[in-house]
Parts: structure tokens; sequence; C-alpha cells
């Protein structure tokens, strides 16, 4: 590590351990992979299960492509670029900067989103503060670029802190800033905007390919104080991180920050989560694992994330998105949690601050699924195994479930002594379990219910398999829940 970079890195952790004019007593973490191995997830991150993602930006106002528009839109290759001509103009007359008046949030309701999210069973809410594009939707004293200042003139991030809470969620934020290093460099590669000095502020570096150029310590410096300003202006439960942060030269940093924020979380009696993405980020245990996307096949010790949006194409709204149906969401949450697992469900709402009737709609029939079902996924823990069936489960980062579930596969979770399997469809013919036959399953079963039902459940058992008629009706659509209760 160079001298200066030891010198910031020592200096910023000095100034972390000083709020409000006062020292800690004693530091609770270091900004060591030692002190911070102490750290343990907190059991309301494992308790809550389910959480809304927004990623809501300028790039909702041209809302073609996805949410890097900014970056394709200057790369000749792409059907962003020869879009943006057609439509705008060229990028040196006008350029992604020009996007922002016109990003207004006229009908942004923070109260009726949040009620939206609460109706969907959601326990957490993680808004994007600052995306790839360098336009940040927060007061900020760090850059002129933000939503407070300009498009919106509003402090979206704050607004929907506060309603967020006032609602008896969770607040949560994510950061994808450290990827502007190189977002905007095919602008670089002819005559646009972002060459203009008058906007280089906005640009930011605009490197050229990030694995042949390293971060310059002013842009790990302005990372850090940015991370840390929202820490202080906001102090989330939840710091999300997008890809990226991995990158060796900014390990003193990670480690900085993580000692920060979990002091801080110290400091107001909270407990808080880091998410990252890649292995290289943190070790093991020291921050939560978000996978992309993507999930497990296999129960993890540790408590895990999935991020996925109900968009297929782009996380932020775009037009010609397609979306995932309801049944998709719910079954893939069931199975993302029988793995020890959360389900973070990103939205893209429209610039004029509304959400989609697709999302909608899925959000309001994932709850109505949830009000009935909801005490098999809130609060639980995984069972010895996950589950069994016959449909084969994605797994990593980007795995996306192309089998779809039917009422064959059955997924675990346990609360206390109660046993719930979850049938990933409505069972039409009778439900055969056999990881809960008696030669496997030792204990033997005091009673079977559905939840959301008072219909008595006809079962038997053997050595081999826990068989379970059908009923003639079913509680809730996509998936059922049989919950069995042991003798003691």
């Amino acid at each position: 590590m160079k001298k200066t970079t030891t010198i910031f890195v020592t200096t910023a952790l000095l100034f972390s351990l000083i709020y409000n004019g006062q020292i800690f007593a004693q530091a609770r973490f270091q900004a060591n992979w030692e002190s911070l191995s102490k750290y343990k997830t907190p059991e309301w991150f494992r308790d809550v299960k389910f959480g809304i993602f927004i990623h809501w930006g300028v790039y909702s106002v041209p809302a073609f492509g996805n949410e890097w528009y900014p970056h394709s839109m200057y790369d000749s290759t792409t059907p962003e670029y020869k879009h943006h001509r057609a439509t705008y103009g060229s990028q040196d007359k006008f350029g992604y900067k020009d996007f922002i008046p016109m990003f207004k949030a006229e009908k942004f309701d923070p109260a009726a989103w949040v009620t939206l999210f609460k109706k969907a069973g959601a326990r957490y809410v993680v808004p994007v503060a600052e995306h790839h594009d360098g336009f940040a939707m927060y007061k900020t004293a760090m850059t002129r670029w933000n939503a407070f200042e300009m498009g919106p003139k509003r402090d979206i991030l704050g607004e929907l802190a506060t309603e967020i809470r006032r609602q008896g969620l969770i607040f949560g934020l994510s950061s994808h800033r450290i990827e502007h290093w190189f977002f905007f460099n095919p602008g670089r590669q002819f005559i646009s905007d972002v060459l203009d000095p008058k906007y280089a502020d906005f640009y930011g570096p605009a490197r050229g390919n990030e694995e042949q150029e390293s971060m310059s310590q002013e842009y790990m410096n302005d990372w850090l104080l940015r991370s840390t300003e929202l820490v202080n202006n906001y102090q989330p439960q939840l710091f999300w991180f997008d890809w990226w942060i991995e990158q060796p030269a900014l390990d003193p940093y990670r480690k900085s920050f993580a000692a920060y924020y979990y002091n801080k979380g110290l400091q107001w009696n909270k407990e808080v989560v880091i998410n990252y993405k890649y292995d290289k980020a943190f070790p093991e245990g020291v921050a939560v694992l978000d996978l992309e996307r993507g999930k497990l096949d296999s129960v993890r010790q540790l408590a895990w994330q999935t991020d996925d949006a109900i968009g297929d194409s782009s996380w932020g709204y775009a037009n010609g998105n397609t979306f995932k149906s309801s049944k998709y969401v719910i079954t893939n949450l069931i199975d993302i949690v029988s793995k020890n697992g959360n389900l973070l469900l990103n939205i893209g709402p429209r610039s004029d601050g509304t959400i989609t009737e697709e999302e909608t709609r899925v959000l309001l029939e994932t709850g109505k699924w949830l009000e009935v079902n909801g005490a098999a996924i809130y609060g639980t823990r995984p069972y010895r195994i996950y589950g069994e069936g016959p449909t084969r489960s994605a797994s990593g980062a980007f795995a996306y479930q192309t089998d779809p579930f039917n009422a064959r596969d059955i997924r675990f979770t346990t609360k206390s002594d109660t046993l719930y399997a979850i049938a990933l469809g409505l069972p039409r013919e009778k439900t055969v379990i056999k990881s809960l036959g008696s030669k496997t399953e030792k204990r033997s079963i005091a009673a079977i219910s559905l939840l959301g039902s008072t219909e008595k459940i006809k079962w038997s058992r053997n050595e081999t398999a826990l068989s379970i008629l059908p009923s003639a009706t079913y509680p809730s659509e996509n998936a059922v829940t049989y919950q069995i209760t042991f003798n003691q």
C-alpha cells in the first residue's frame, strides 16, 4: 500500500469515530478483516425475507433499452446510440445531462409507493441512491448533480426514507457509484458533451478499460466520502453495493467503510447489513452475499440474498420491457427462503413517478399469497434440507430459473418446532414427500393443516414417505403450505 493511501485510510478511520464533536469511548470495529470478522448478520435481516429494490433515475426519461442507456448512447455499436441520434440529435448537442430537466417526477407519491410495498408483503425497501450515471437521488454536499438541486428538485431518497420508516418497514439504500469510473468512457471516442470541461464534474473520470487502468486515490476517496455521507445523513439499516467494489485498489477503503458503518450501527443501537456481490469484496461472514438474478441450489449456512427484477430486460423503466409473472416471483421467493436466503425484488418506476401496471399487479398478487402463507416465510429458518422434487434449481449469479416449478416440487422452512412443507403449485393428485418418511424424519407427526384453510387434511405415512391427499379447494394460488407439527 502506498504511504499516502495509508495516511488517508488511517485518517478516515479516526475521523469516522468522531460524530457531533465526540469520540467513542471504544472503537467496536477496526478497519481490518480480523476485527470485521466478528460481525454477525442481524436476526432482523434473517427474519424479513422479502424486500423491494427501486431503480429510478434520469435513465427513466429516454426509457429505451435499459438503465445502461447513459453508457450505451455513447457507444456507436449499440441500438441506443442510433436511437438517440434519431430521436434527440447528436451527442454533442444533446447529451445525457440534457435529460435531467425532463426528469420531473411530478407524480411521485412516496406514501402511495410504500403503501403498495407493504401490501406486497415487503418488510424492507432499498432505493438506489446513485446509479452508474452519477446522478444522486438525494440531497448531497458532494455534487451539484443531484435530484434536490436539479430535475425533480426533491430529496427523493430522504422522502422515501421518512415514509418507509413511518409505515414500519426497514430502510436501506444502494450505491452503484464505483462503476461511474468507466461508465461514460465511450463518450470520449468521438465529439460529445462528455469531452466538455463544463460537465467534467458530472461525467466523471470516464476512463478506459477498467482492467487496464486502476482507479485514482482521489476517486476512491470520493467514493468513501459519498458512502459515509449517505450513512450519516440517512442512517440506512442496509447498504447495498453493486459489483466492482471488489477491485484490489479499493481494499483499504472497503475496510474503512465497513468499520465506519458497523460502528455507526452500534451508535444508533441498530444492527446493520452490507450487501456485496463477489467473494473478493468481503471475506465470508463479514457482510452478506447477494446474487444478481440468481440463487443457490442448496442451503447456505450463512444468510444470503437474491436481487432480481420483475422486469426481464431492464431494472429501470424502459418501453417494451416484459415482466415476470407472480407465480415466478412467489415460487422463487419460496425456493430462496428454503435455502436461507432473502429476495430483494426490483421495480422500475416511470420518470413521472408512477409504477407500471404490470409491476403493481405482481406486487399485489405476491402480497395476497403472503397474507395466507406468510407464517411459512417470515422469521423462518432452513430445515435440514431445502426440499425435494423433479425440477432442477438454478444456481449462481445470473442463473435464471428457466424450468418452472410445479406442485411436485416441495420446499421446507421451519419455525420453532413447526415444519412447513410448501408445494410450488396446487396439488391435483397425491403429494408424496419422501424426505418426511419415518425412516428419515424420526419424529412422529401430531397434525398436518393447510395454511389459510379449515379443511381437515387427509394424510398417511410410512417409512419411505409422507403422503397428503389433494384438497377440493385451496386458499391461495401458485403455491400452498402444509403446516406440520410433531409429537413431543
